[in-house]
Order: structure tokens, then C-alpha cells, then sequence
């Protein structure tokens, strides 16, 4: 079955290289859909199950969201796909603090500079297979840059972007080490690709040991994170081996 990939895009050219960028960052059969406003996305959407993704059949695997759009800003599409089953990677010209900080907050696993060369965009892209956020190099030095400095001003307060401020210290947060209530235990897929994500093998190695293309083993592995309440593989690791998960 091939991967169903939307590019949410209005400048007919960016689309049409977007799509060049998608086919040749993925080995699968892929099928892509394109919108050029927000209602067309959501049309398309609608189709495969809604903002939840529960209720279609063969939900996008991969969307492609641009911010400015004739009618509105690809945030709120973010926003409203926070329970959709895909990978959501935000591409863009703007890569200032008030356009990237919004965007992840809102739900954007990626984060891509259109004017990046086509070689850079497709090794980013890639990286979704091998379990990393498709980030563009200018984008992932600005993460880094604010982190290390706290994006604070010389009052000491860092600066009011609007939105809510991102919660940091959830990433050095103790990780709970009572087990997950009965409804939230793994299923025996899900323990599976915990013990493999646990002994160091990527997502594209998953799936090839398992028989199962990557975006299951990516499903698989968001729902990993859901129900252990951790965000990245090293985390995962250390709570199902304390736990006797794997």
C-alpha cells in the first residue's frame, strides 16, 4: 500500500518541487495529494477521518503543512491535527522565533526551510524514517542557540511571543515509575518495537526486522510515547527496563 503524503501549499512552484523532494526522500510507493488553502487540506482530511484520523480508511502518513495561506495560517490546521495519526512538518520561508516556537507548540514534528537546497530538504525528510525531527539546518542551530542562552532579554525575562511558553523542564522531568494502568499497557506489537527502540535499532531497521513498513513502526512507536508519558527514545529505554517492559 503506497504512503499517502498532503502537501499543503498555494505557490503552484513550491508544491511542485516539494513534491520532487518527497518522492525522492522515501523508498516506498508514494501517493501525494495536493491543496492549496486551508479548506482543501481540510476537504482531504475530512476523508481520511477527520482531525482525529479514527474514522477513514488509509489516513496521510506524512503532511506537509506551509504557514502563510490565502485563507488563514497552516498553525491553525496544526492545531485542530494534534490527535492526527501522521507526521506533520511545517515548511516555510520563515524561520524567525514567532513563526518556529508557535508552530512546534501547536503540534509540528518538523520544522523546513523552503529555500534550502533540495539535496538538504531530502536528507531531512529522511530522517523521519530513521526516528529524528526533520529540522533544517539553520532551524535546528536556532533551537540550540535559544536553549543554551534562554532566549532571555537583559531584563531577564525571555521574550512574550503571544503564545503559551514552551515547557522546558518537562525534558529533564523524573520520569513516573509506577506502572501504566491496565488500559495503557503496551500490546504485544507495541513491547516489540519498545525492545527493539531499547537495544539502539532504527525505525527503517524495525520494520525490516518486523516485515512492517516504517510508518507503522512510526505509529507504533507515537503510541510507545503516549502511554509510558515520555518524548524520546532514550527516555522509553531507561522506563521499560525499570519497569520490566522489555
Amino acid at each position: 500500500m503506497a504512503v499517502k503524503v498532503l502537501i499543503l501549499e498555494d505557490n503552484p512552484v513550491a508544491r511542485s518541487f516539494l513534491c520532487r523532494v518527497v518522492r525522492e526522500s522515501f523508498s516506498d510507493s508514494i501517493t501525494i495529494t495536493e491543496a492549496g488553502d486551508l479548506e482543501s487540506a481540510r476537504a482531504q482530511i475530512s476523508l481520511t477521518g477527520g482531525p482525529s484520523g479514527l474514522h477513514g480508511v488509509d489516513p496521510f502518513k506524512l503532511i506537509l503543512v506551509d504557514l502563510e495561506l490565502p485563507d488563514g495560517n497552516g498553525m491553525e490546521l496544526l492545531a485542530e491535527l494534534t490527535q492526527y495519526p501522521a507526521t506533520k512538518v511545517v515548511t516555510t520561508l520563515y524561520s524567525d522565533d514567532d513563526h518556529l516556537f508557535p508552530a512546534l507548540q501547536c503540534g509540528a514534528d518538523g520544522y523546513l526551510l523552503k529555500e534550502d537546497r533540495f539535496e538538504v530538504l531530502v536528507e531531512e525528510l529522511q530522517k523521519i524514517v530513521r526516528g529524528q525531527p526533520p529540522l533544517s539546518p539553520a532551524i535546528a542551530r536556532r533551537l540550540l542557540t535559544h536553549f543554551r542562552s534562554g532566549s532571555r532579554g537583559t531584563d531577564g525575562r525571555a521574550p512574550d511571543s503571544g503564545f503559551a511558553p514552551l515547557d522546558y523542564a518537562a525534558v529533564s522531568r523524573p520520569v513516573p515509575l509506577e506502572k501504566p494502568p491496565e488500559h495503557d499497557r503496551l500490546t504485544p506489537r507495541e513491547s516489540e518495537v519498545l525492545t527493539y527502540l531499547s537495544k539502539g535499532f532504527t525505525i527503517k531497521e524495525i520494520a525490516s526486522l518486523m516485515g512492517i513498513k516504517w510508518f507503522t513502526v512510526n505509529d507504533h512507536i507515537k503510541s510507545i510515547y503516549k502511554k509510558l508519558n515520555v518524548s524520546s527514545r532514550a527516555e522509553a529505554a531507561v522506563l521499560a527496563t525499570k519497569q520490566g517492559l522489555v
